[in-house]
């Protein structure tokens, strides 16, 4: 397969990144920014977002603007879109990007598990408050583990159940899917420009276990991914691919490889539950309750 690096001008074009300041993320803003896109670096820290930024190209010509926000905390979600909105200018992508992975056992401020509440729930809101500023679509990142991802709208506390990292992990990453489709349901049946799509990035070289509080889990991550995984800004081109070609909505991205670890962005393989529109529709709804001020 022949790879696909060669990602078209965003000159005019606004992009809106959660979890921007390392990674996938800070690695999808470099590529962007040095095609002339302008980006909004959306960052949990304002420091270690505002060192990223320099690193993006057009930082130096005000194209990179980093705003604060956690979206584990629905207030500042609602603070987050409250500023966007405020500013008043239409923003052309939204990707979904920021992640948690093998954290220990929490609750959010809405009483749900901690990788449904980052992952998921609080993109949820987020795409819901930007809506009406988007142009083009929302690309929302997932995971080869939403195949084993298990959801219990009854437990998103993981109160009945006992709690396992790597489970919430793939039970979010599966809400992601499930989200993504039942979006683009809900825009193509309001007649919207906005599409949603998806894309995730196989085995690439992230931080992404450092907060999991255990050393072994953060050293297999680190160190595992690095040996069998391909290096971030690969496994950001799937990111990219979905956020600027001419894609139909509902479309998912990763790479093309073997079992989808590595390779080139190619349409990936959803699981059999990604498509269950009765549990998209019932988790939708769960979801605005829960993302209800």
């Amino acid at each position: 397969m022949r790879p696909w690096t060669q990602v078209p001008p965003q000159s005019g074009r606004r992009f809106v990144i959660t979890g921007s300041n390392g990674g996938l993320g800070l690695e999808t803003a470099r590529i962007l920014g040095s095609r002339g896109a302008e980006v909004v670096m959306a960052c949990r820290s304002i420091e270690k977002g505002e060192a990223a930024a320099r690193t993006v190209p057009g930082h130096d010509k005000g194209r990179v603007q980093v705003r604060q926000i956690d979206v584990s905390d629905l207030a500042s979600v609602r603070a987050f879109v409250a500023g966007l909105t405020d500013e008043g200018r239409p923003v052309d992508v939204l990707i979904n990007n920021a992640g948690v992975l093998g954290v220990p056992h929490a609750l959010s401020a809405e009483g749900v598990e901690m990788h449904f509440a980052t992952n998921y729930l609080g993109h949820f809101a987020l795409t819901q408050g930007l809506l009406p500023l988007l142009t083009d679509r929302v690309v929302v990142i997932s995971s080869r583990e939403h195949r084993s991802g298990e959801i219990d709208l009854d437990d998103l506390a993981w109160e009945r159940r006992p709690y396992r990292a790597f489970g919430a992990y793939g039970a979010s990453k599966l809400a992601d899917l499930l989200f993504m489709r039942e979006l683009d349901r809900r825009l193509q049946a309001e007649g919207s420009p906005v599409r949603s799509v998806g894309a995730h990035p196989g085995a690439s070289a992230t931080s992404i276990t450092s907060g999991s509080g255990n050393p072994v889990v953060t050293a297999i991550g680190h160190y595992g991914q690095r040996l069998v995984g391909m290096p971030a800004w690969r496994g950001a081109l799937c990111s990219v691919y979905a956020a600027t070609m001419d894609i139909p909505g509902g479309t998912y991205i990763g790479p093309h490889g073997l079992t989808e670890l590595w390779g080139w962005p190619a349409p990936a393989r959803m699981s059999p539950k990604a498509g269950d529109e009765v549990l998209a529709a019932a988790l939708w709804e769960k979801s605005v309750d829960l993302s209800r001020p």
